[in-house]
């Protein structure tokens, strides 16, 4: 009786996790960039941050901003994902469960700074604990996935340093 190779590949629940690596910076994109755009466009940046004016609070700006560049990083991290994915790079399983935990705190961390310039809106918006419970449920699928799965292991090696921290002449970094 010969050993089975554990699994190995693309295949498997890897594809369902290939499927929202593909649609995760998608997704991002057409739900961040109708908010946005139009903030800079129909004179909203200017209510919101110009001292005087009726809408100003000087905690606007610095949310916007930080906002927005949490969503250009988050997008430049999905697609360094979808790379990772797809050259089943060895950090690939570590950056998507980073991204898991990033988002698990940026939602609500992000929810309660606007408590600030928004008190008398609820904390948790339907589309805000929709987004919540979406990577929430994500993460309690995935996670232990990425952690425990023998495909993941087995497939996630290319560019794996060895125990000298060198690469072998195959770039995987695996021994001979």
């Amino acid at each position: 009786m010969s050993s089975k190779e554990d699994p190995k590949g693309l295949s498997g629940w890897l594809i369902l996790v290939g499927i929202g690596v593909v649609l995760g910076p998608i997704r991002l994109f057409t739900t961040t960039f109708p908010i946005f755009q139009p903030i800079f466009v129909d004179g909203t940046w200017e209510a919101l941050t110009t001292v005087g004016s009726e809408a100003y609070n000087p905690l606007w700006a610095p949310i916007l901003i930080g906002e927005i560049a949490y969503n250009v990083a988050m997008f430049v991290a999905l697609i360094y994902l979808a790379f990772l994915f797809f050259s089943k790079h060895y950090l690939f399983p570590s950056i998507y469960i980073l991204i898991v935990v990033v988002s698990l705190i940026i939602i609500p961390l992000d929810a309660w700074l606007i408590q600030f310039v928004m008190p008398n809106e609820p904390i948790f918006d339907p589309e805000i604990a929709n987004e919540f419970f979406r990577v929430l449920i994500g993460g309690i699928i995935w996670v232990p996935y990425m952690l425990l799965s023998k495909r993941v292991k087995a497939t996630f090696v290319e560019g794996m340093p060895n125990k000298s921290g060198q690469l072998d002449a195959s770039g995987t970094g695996a021994s001979a």
